[in-house]
């Protein structure tokens, strides 16, 4: 294995266990293998960040609507959720991101 495999393969296992420390990954990240294409596990990802956000709004349209089957707690930690899920998903990406220009600027 060379160093480009090895440095990507402890950075996806970091960032794996970053997201699932954060909620992204409980479902999505877990089943990610350095050998599986980085694409759909990336679109797992947003998935999920975009159905948390979706449930969290819709729980919050149903508050204000006075729905009373949808408390305030409930409603909160589902914005809670989604907001963690986000910032994950951000700090994920702002990873690779520097990645990718540690390794286009390293001498060929």
């Amino acid at each position: 294995m060379n160093t480009i495999d090895a440095n990507r393969d402890a950075l996806l296992s970091r960032l794996t266990a970053m997201a699932n420390d954060a909620g992204v990954g409980s479902t999505t990240l877990q089943a990610a293998q350095p050998s599986q294409p980085f694409a759909p596990v990336l679109k797992q990802a947003l998935d999920n960040v975009s159905y948390r956000q979706v449930t969290a709004g819709s729980l919050a349209a149903k508050f204000e609507q006075g729905d009373p089957a949808v408390n305030l707690p409930q409603v909160m930690v589902e914005i809670q959720k989604a907001r963690i899920s986000f910032e994950a998903l951000s700090q994920v990406r702002n990873k690779f991101v520097a990645a990718y220009q540690q390794i286009m600027s390293m001498p060929l």
